[in-house]
């Protein structure tokens, strides 16, 4: 990790779960994180739990709903003296409701588009035009996708969700491929977690105890596994591109 020392990194979504797993761990490794999120006090918190480390949090808040938001964020990163643009670009963030295929409600839908996709495809762009501006030419691209992304559950609840993360493949591999006809060396990975205890379930079913015997059926994941999975790839060497990596619990069956 001695060659991201001091470099820029960004995490959407990171006030908690993964996200702020995967700050904590960049800067550890003496990256300069943008940690982006709608809350800016839990951000604020974890820029302080983090000020012994070797690295810095920059916090800033950003509603991923909202394009004009996105861009403002670049544009601090940008006019920042001690940012200047993105070097590697974590998009993290991402929701689900329960709302099925054929009784969901519109506005879910288009919220789950909204935040996974949509959003997701903004901050990739935005990341890429950014390294493109200053010449970076071994910046690195990952989104945090889901191994909903590649099969379908027979669960109702998450089918909207499912629909969302295999968009979330194509833009991976789309990126990947319009990468490869710039001749550009910036590299692109997905990482498609299975069960991962957050506080994602317990807001999909808007109940903490729903999610808490779901997770305790089986022995999940945790954020760190995740934020080591980034540092892994980071680590890799310049002539390896990770495309996807898909992770489960040993336990996790489907």
């Amino acid at each position: 990790m001695e060659r991201w020392s001091g470099r820029v990194a960004l995490v959407t979504g990171a006030s908690e779960g993964i996200g702020a797993a995967i700050v904590k761990a960049l800067v550890g490794h003496g990256m300069k994180v943008v940690a982006c999120a709608r809350s800016l006090d839990k951000l604020q918190k974890i820029k302080e739990d983090l000020k012994a480390e070797k690295g810095s949090v920059y916090p800033i808040k950003c509603d991923l709903t909202k394009e004009e938001e996105i861009l403002k964020m670049f544009k601090e990163i940008k006019s920042d003296s001690n940012l200047g643009g993105v070097d590697v670009c974590i998009n993290n963030a991402g929701l689900a409701h329960n709302a099925p295929l054929l009784s969901g409600k519109t506005e879910d839908w288009a919220n789950i588009l909204n935040v996974n996709v949509l959003a997701c495809a903004i901050v990739n762009r935005e990341s890429y035009q950014s390294m493109k501006e200053r010449g970076i030419d071994d910046g690195q691209l990952i989104f945090i996708n889901s191994i909903s992304g590649h099969r379908v559950l027979a669960r109702s609840s998450v089918h909207f969700y499912s629909v969302s993360k295999f968009a979330v493949t194509a833009l991976v591999e789309g990126t990947r491929q319009e990468l490869r006809e710039l001749n550009s060396h910036i590299r692109v990975t997905g990482i498609s977690p299975g069960v991962v205890e957050t506080e994602f379930s317990e807001r999909m079913n808007q109940s903490q105890e729903k999610a808490q015997k779901f997770y305790s059926s089986i022995k999940c994941m945790v954020p760190k596994d995740i934020a080591d999975t980034v540092v892994f790839i980071l680590q890799s060497p310049p002539h390896v591109e990770i495309n996807d990596v898909i992770m489960r619990p040993t336990e996790q069956t489907g």
